[in-house]
């Protein structure tokens, strides 16, 4: 099984340009309790970092909910580890009943799990958590994520999470590039009677500035083969929120060089809808990619597997002209 959700999406290039998005990634917290190998977090380079306030969560629903219709998917995760946001539950909630978007969910390396926070944020509506599970004992733990956990006491909280999530869906995946073939079993052994869904990665370089050594160069995240499409179709669907408001065209935009505005100066919807957003899908339709901080090496366009809309570029760009 395959983290990317794909049943019954809706097809993207007839409804390019959206007026209302599919996606939106809003960030609780850029902070992170681990570093991770793969990830930006262990580089010390990220600077800006902090935990949503409420009064701009609140801003962001409140416009979220002037578009046409409620989004598909808010995506309460970008940056770092949403559960270190003490008010990630109630962000949930309030988002559920001021019934803004379709689904509610979130990717969490589960460390923060404990019996009464999962009581909470399964109460709250959630409809689908992503686990990621960086070794499968303390030692492999300590040497991927620098972080010391106890691995007993940690399946055990995503045991209680499974046992009482109701209808959310429980999804846990591992990067399999960086753990044996005995240690992939073990982790399937352990995590698949406690998920809905399951999987084994591969590494791909996709975080911009950040270079990962490792990586498997033969086959994509999910083991598809290497395909580079040329026009990024995120932009057309989705952009993310950072903890303090600002807004980027690019859920990948760690380092904010692919700033469209910030809430606390204009709606949501009106930087959906914006001249810069606009301008750079032109960009993107006409073949200069390039031309756009972050984007023109982009890895995840090769390994991440994207829906790919190219041949439809000089059709797609008439509907923006």
């Amino acid at each position: 099984m395959i983290r990317l959700q794909q049943e019954g999406r809706e097809p993207l290039v007839p409804a390019i340009p959206l007026a209302t998005p599919f996606v939106i990634s809003v960030d609780p917290s850029s902070i992170c309790n681990f570093k991770c190998k793969f990830c930006y977090q262990s580089s010390g380079k990220m600077k800006n970092k902090g935990i949503m306030k409420w009064s701009t969560y609140k801003k962001i629903i409140s416009d979220i909910k002037e578009f046409d219709r409620p989004i598909k998917t808010l995506r309460l995760y970008a940056f770092g580890e949403p559960l270190i946001n003490p008010l990630f539950p109630d962000m949930i909630k309030h988002a559920k009943q001021e019934n803004i978007c379709e689904r509610i969910d979130t990717t969490t390396n589960g460390s923060l799990f404990h019996p009464k926070l999962n009581r909470d944020i399964i109460n709250s509506g959630i409809d689908r958590i992503n686990i990621s599970v960086e070794g499968v004992d303390e030692k492999s733990y300590l040497n991927f994520s620098k972080c010391k956990i106890n691995f007993n006491r940690f399946a055990d909280n995503i045991s209680h999470l499974y046992q009482n999530k109701g209808e959310c869906i429980i999804f846990i995946k591992i990067n399999g590039d960086i753990i044996n073939k005995e240690e992939q079993d073990k982790f399937l052994e352990i995590f698949t009677p406690i998920s809905d869904g399951i999987a084994i990665e591969h590494l791909i370089n996709c975080w911009p500035d950040f270079n990962v050594n490792g990586v498997n160069k033969e086959v994509g995240i999910y083991g598809q083969p290497l395909k580079e499409v040329k026009a990024c179709p995120y932009i057309f669907y989705s952009f993310c929120i950072h903890y303090d408001g600002e807004i980027s065209a690019c859920f990948l935009d760690w380092n904010k060089k692919l700033i469209i505005g910030d809430i606390n100066n204009k709606s949501v919807k009106e930087l959906w809808n914006g001249k810069v957003l606009n301008t750079s899908r032109k960009m993107m339709l006409s073949g200069f990619r390039c031309r756009l901080p972050i984007c023109s090496n982009c890895q995840q366009l090769i390994s991440g597997q994207p829906e790919n809309i190219d041949q439809y570029k000089e059709e797609l760009l008439g509907r923006f002209e």
